[in-house]
């Protein structure tokens, strides 16, 4: 039996949600592989590891700007929420974002920024704070015909979730179209969908997933002969939940997104999405 560390039990749980005892099961059929046990959760129905899979304790502020067709979410991560939700470390987060918005993300490091570059000044600011703190993830969307939105959720004082959505097929001045668009960049900050659309979702998560549930309807006991019906329409639910145009409006959870869209007419759609949320990959 392997030497299963408290530590890893605790990480397990924290990532699944499942209970302790399972966790540690689970450690031992993987002989302490984490990513394994994950997957053994799952497929004993013991935990939701595919949405939660992947976070990590990572403490920062996020700050979205959106001016004309372009769009930028800036990250900044630090240790703690006290250092994160401070006034200097949020109006730096926000200045990053409009640079970003002004000068694009290539080489943005070495960008002027108060006096010196971004890189200097990020250090700079980790010694006035005393904590580790960097740049992290810069997202930019960028359009000339279409519509870009954005949206940051605010909780305990600093921007904990950044998105961009851009749409196309619709008249940037449509006064509904921008509309929809927020709403969309809304729903995808609620909803936290993992792709676009199902042709987007790599063919090896699609095996994995299939895997997966089969081997979990197998557990449950269903009948064999209704077993390739049942796995297709737990994959249906699976590009429901995962997929942007497929899930239910948050808002209204009788309307799909693409039927939402189709209000705006048949060329209208969304082409990217980007969702960023602190503590999560």
């Amino acid at each position: 039996m392997p030497d299963v560390k408290a530590a890893d039990v605790a990480e397990l749980r924290k990532v699944t949600g499942a209970g302790m005892m399972d966790c540690k099961k689970a450690l031992v059929e993987s002989n302490g592989d984490l990513e394994g046990a994950k997957e053994w959760l799952r497929k004993k129905g013991l935990a939701g590891a595919s949405k939660r899979a992947g976070r990590v304790a990572d403490q920062g502020a996020i700050d979205v700007v959106v001016a004309g067709g372009t769009g930028a979410i800036a990250e900044l991560t630090a240790e703690t929420d006290f250092v994160a939700k401070s006034e200097n470390f949020s109006a730096t987060v926000s200045e990053l974002a409009q640079l970003a918005v002004d000068l694009g993300t290539e080489d943005l490091l070495e960008s002027p920024f108060q006096g010196s570059t971004v890189s200097e000044f990020v250090v700079q600011l980790a010694s006035t704070l005393g904590e580790n703190v960097a740049l992290g993830r810069i997202v930019l969307f960028e359009t000339s015909d279409g519509i870009v939105d954005g949206y940051r959720h605010v909780q305990n004082g600093r921007g904990t979730i950044g998105v961009l959505v851009d749409l196309g097929g619709v008249d940037p001045t449509d006064l509904k179209a921008r509309d929809v668009a927020h709403d969309i960049a809304l729903h995808v900050a609620s909803a936290a969908p993992r792709y676009l659309s199902r042709d987007d979702v790599p063919e090896d998560v699609v095996a994995k997933e299939r895997a997966v549930l089969e081997e979990l309807s197998r557990n449950e006991g269903k009948p064999e002969a209704a077993m390739a019906k049942i796995i297709e329409g737990r994959m249906n639910g699976f590009f429901k939940d995962s997929c942007l145009l497929e899930q239910a409006f948050v808002r209204e959870p009788k309307t799909t997104i693409t039927q939402l869209l189709q209000g705006l007419g048949a060329n209208a759609t969304v082409r990217r999405f980007a969702r960023i949320k602190i503590g999560e990959e």
